[in-house]
């Protein structure tokens, strides 16, 4: 795939000034050059071309914010005086793989004062004679050379940097915030439903209560309907006692 479609494709819709991150390797470079990158990217912080048959950095567009560079794999041989005027933040460069032969070629390199690592395996000036000390000697501002420090203590993290786990921290970050909103969705919806179910309680509790007061009503009803015909009963029973002592004086007058 050509570099150019490739920038447009990682795009994803957003703007260039929205991109961050940008990985572009083993893309198709036409002539060697840089094509489809431009100053738009201008919050760029991460730029990997490896293996994308590059000769000349002429292209690279203005970077301020560019930290880490891959340039891997590729066929650069010099003009590294654009990345000095270009990328003034730059703190990691790989050139592993390239076509520098002599310390000259690096000499520019000296101008980014943010430098702190430089790869340079499998390029020719490995070769030279003293080779890490008059790199670290004509750099004095890098702290790793090939992943190791002047006391040849290998780099915590030589391959990377940190700065894609910043870059995730971020996307994790908004991804969270959108997980919190999710969760008070939740809750209110839990609430809702808590809500409802209680509504629905209440009723049931009302229903109930309608219910028992109705069968009591009914009880009342079966009382007031018993109780008059007792003492109807007894009332009866009452005069038929009094007729019987009535009669029972008349024989004793007699």
């Amino acid at each position: 795939m050509e570099m150019e479609k490739r920038i447009n494709l990682e795009l994803r819709n957003r703007k260039p000034a929205e991109v961050k991150e940008l990985v572009l390797d083993n893309c198709r470079s036409d002539d060697g050059k840089i094509l489809g990158l431009t100053a738009e990217f201008e919050n760029l912080e991460f730029l990997s071309m490896i293996n994308v048959n590059l000769v000349s950095l002429d292209n690279l567009p203005k970077l301020p914010k560019l930290r880490k560079l891959e340039l891997s794999d590729n066929r650069v041989s010099g003009g590294l005086e654009a990345l000095a005027e270009k990328t003034p933040s730059l703190t990691h460069l790989n050139l592993s793989g390239n076509k520098i032969k002599d310390l000259g070629t690096l000499e520019p390199l000296k101008k980014l004062a943010m430098l702190s690592s430089v790869d340079l395996f499998n390029c020719e000036v490995t070769m030279l004679l003293d080779y890490r000390d008059s790199v670290l000697d004509l750099l004095p501002q890098i702290t790793y050379l090939d992943g190791f420090d002047a006391d040849d203590q290998e780099a915590l993290d030589s391959d990377h940097s940190g700065l894609e786990d910043e870059l995730d921290d971020e996307e994790d970050g908004e991804s969270g915030g959108e997980d919190e909103d999710e969760d008070e969705l939740d809750v209110e919806d839990e609430d809702d439903d808590d809500e409802e179910v209680d509504v629905e309680d209440d009723e049931d509790d009302e229903e109930d209560e309608g219910g028992d007061s109705d069968e009591v009503d009914d009880e009342d009803d079966d009382d007031e309907v018993c109780c008059p015909e007792s003492h109807g009963e007894k009332r009866k029973r009452e005069q038929e006692d009094e007729d019987d002592d009535d009669d029972e004086d008349d024989e004793d007058d007699e």
